[in-house]
């Protein structure tokens, strides 16, 4: 028996287990580990949304049991204390754990510099733990400002420093100062009596992009009322007080809150470790080509703990994201290959693609591309980007699951339009309002599979004229022959299509193309009217999508053979009744939208679909998501069968659920 422990379940070790896992899917001679303090994996790059109150403090944390969900991953819960190399033993405080393959993925801690109190009288942000007590330090001090009739002991409550302006910081600042408008409001408190300063002993902020971006960033914070302190350097940090040196003066500013930012250095049992293994500063752990430590080839280094300088560069891999995804996959197939015999090892040659960072939930800047051709991107680009990859990843690590949660809490849930693309996703509509429109949209689908019935479409076939007649009527418009009168009556057939008799009293001449697009040969959106323009009610309008392997498909499989066409008839008449009934009753109300757009998907690409009719796809629309939680059966369904879904394997599995 092979054993992989990895210490750490941040971005890197998550990945590397996941993907290990994988390798050894049908191997079981091989027993995969991962231990963490913690029971989840916290999205430490969203820490200041939920710091600054944006989204909700579950958005960023990701239990390790639904990630490893029908995987032979073991989840250890426990904080590791040692490692100890010669025995191959990692020790935790709940117990000790053998080793053939140890991966270090530990991450990072906060750095202090050894300035005087700023680890006893500050606010760090990277944990899931700093987000959620500085959020509601953040809350608390608005309630006491609100509530103190002492001038200065309110100012002081209402001042607030962010120490570093590298990305952290400025994501910081840029979120804070985003949601202090929003306290003002709830507490009754002027905005300008609350003061953000974001300070950095560097002369600009985010050094690691272009100075014309960094530009750019400060500007956007001082707009947003964030005062920009650079070239100050952080000598002490007192329970109410900071003292900040700028040309060799020290000033103290009164303050009540300081959140710190910094700076990053390897996690405590990276920094034991690095006593006895070959590493660099601030405790990261040197490794040779293949992320192996340069003392133990058993030993693998990924992520925040890694000091690796690819050949050709100057400066060691970042501490970022990209590095921890990147190295997380090198290793994990070097850690195969050890074990397996099978192939060579791959040296780790990253390639970054560029930073991106967020002053707030509306603006951003980016620099991205390769290492010899890098882009700036506008805010819009750089905001859609960094949520674009965020997505890349959460598919990574807990697929639909996931995403869908974080696309309802960036962009439906959102309040105070604290999104790039405003809060025009997020308007919330009671659900009561969508019953009216439910029932009425049931009523005319069951209306319509019943006058089908009395038509006899469980009797003969009838899809031969009411194909053709519908395609000869619009051909006839198009191509202003003397067809229209004969084909309408056969296109009058289709209750959905609603061809109205006024048609079948015009000449071809009468007829009006408003539309007529040939898409490269693959789609052909018709829209025409059976009248002339000026004598044309809704109902005259009609529109029609010619797609070829839809006709191909009509004319090659269906029409030919009559009992073809009788199982489409009984399928179409059944759909509609169920669809109805669904709606009518409020069961699976999701399901049958979708079925309701697929039909009338299938009408408008062979019979065409009337003004008249065409609210249903809109209506359809608008009743995808919770229309029968209101009034309907989906009220009682639904959360017991979400409830069972979840518990299935191979849904587990592949994430295939949502909370």
């Amino acid at each position: 028996m092979k054993k992989i422990v990895i210490i750490g379940a941040g971005y890197s070790g998550i990945l590397t287990a996941k993907k290990l896992a994988k390798k050894f899917k049908k191997n079981p001679d091989v027993r995969i580990s991962i231990i963490d303090k913690n029971p989840y994996h916290t999205m430490l790059t969203e820490l200041h949304e939920v710091a600054a109150g944006r989204v909700e403090e579950k958005s960023i944390r990701i239990s390790l049991k639904r990630v490893f969900a029908g995987r032979r991953v073991d989840i250890v819960h426990d904080l590791v204390e040692s490692v100890d190399t010669s025995k191959r033993t990692v020790t935790g405080k709940k117990g000790r754990y053998d080793y053939d393959y140890l991966v270090m993925a530990a991450g990072s801690r906060p750095a202090y510099f050894d300035i005087p109190g700023a680890q006893e009288n500050t606010y760090p942000l990277w944990s899931y733990q700093d987000a959620v007590r500085l959020h509601e330090h953040i809350v608390n001090c608005f309630r006491q400002a609100s509530e103190e009739t002492d001038g200065d002991r309110r100012k002081k409550l209402l001042t607030f420093f962010v120490v570093g302006a590298g990305l952290t910081g400025v994501e910081m600042a840029g979120e804070l100062a985003e949601y202090v408008p929003v306290l003002c409001e709830v507490y009754e408190i002027d905005r300008e009596q609350v003061k953000i300063v974001n300070c950095d002993f560097l002369d600009r902020v985010v050094t690691s992009l272009p100075e014309k971006l960094s530009g750019k960033i400060q500007k956007r914070l001082e707009k947003m009322g964030v005062e920009v302190m650079l070239s100050s350097r952080v000598v002490e940090v007192g329970p109410e007080n900071i003292i900040l040196e700028k040309d060799s003066q020290r000033v103290s500013f009164d303050v009540g809150t300081v959140i710190w930012t910094a700076g990053i250095e390897s996690a405590e049992i990276t920094q034991k470790t690095a006593k006895f293994l070959p590493c660099s500063g601030r405790g990261r752990l040197l490794t040779d080509d293949y992320l192996r430590c340069e003392k133990d080839d058993r030993v693998f280094i990924i992520g925040d703990n890694l000091c690796f300088t690819p050949p050709g560069e100057n400066e060691p891999v970042p501490q970022m994201v990209e590095n921890c995804e990147q190295s997380a996959h090198t290793a994990a197939e070097n850690i195969y290959i050890s074990i397996t015999g099978h192939g060579k090892l791959k040296p780790y040659r990253p390639r970054f693609h560029g930073t991106m960072v967020s002053v707030g939930g509306r603006y951003g800047t980016a620099r991205v591309g390769t290492a010899k051709h890098m882009i700036n991107l506008p805010s819009f680009l750089a905001m859609f980007t960094k949520h674009f990859i965020n997505i890349v990843y959460f598919f990574q690590i807990l697929g639909w699951n996931k995403v869908f949660s974080y696309l309802k809490h960036e962009f439906f849930t959102i309040r105070n339009r604290r999104s790039f693309v405003g809060g025009h996703f997020s308007n919330r509509t009671p659900s009561f309002l969508l019953v009216a429109l439910r029932l009425w949209l049931g009523v005319v689908w069951v209306y319509e599979g019943v006058m089908k019935i009395v038509g006899g479409w469980l009797k003969t076939p009838k899809l031969e004229g009411f194909f053709g007649g519908a395609y000869a009527w619009f051909e006839a418009i198009l191509n202003k022959t003397d067809a229209v009168t004969a084909a309408t009556t056969q296109a009058a057939a289709d209750a959905v299509t609603s061809a109205t008799g006024a048609a079948a009293d015009t000449g071809a001449a009468a007829g009006t193309v408003l539309l007529d697009w040939n898409i490269l040969g693959i789609i052909r959106p018709v829209f025409v009217s059976g009248k002339s323009l000026a004598e044309s009610t809704l109902s005259d309008f009609a529109f029609k999508l010619n797609i070829p392997i839809v006709d191909w498909f009509v004319s090659k499989v269906i029409m030919p053979t009559d009992w073809v066409q009788m199982v489409m008839q009984v399928l179409v008449v059944l759909m509609e009744i169920l669809i109805g009934l669904s709606m009518i009753g409020g069961l699976f109300t999701t399901l049958s939208s979708l079925v309701s757009l697929i039909l009338l998907f299938m009408f408008a690409a062979t019979t065409g679909l009337y003004l008249s009719n065409i609210w249903m796809v809109f209506a359809a629309i608008a009743l995808l998501y919770g229309a029968g939680s209101i009034f309907g059966l989906d009220y009682y369904t639904t959360p017991l069968l979400k409830k069972r879904w979840k518990r299935i394997g191979w849904v587990r599995r592949l994430y295939i659920y949502h909370d």
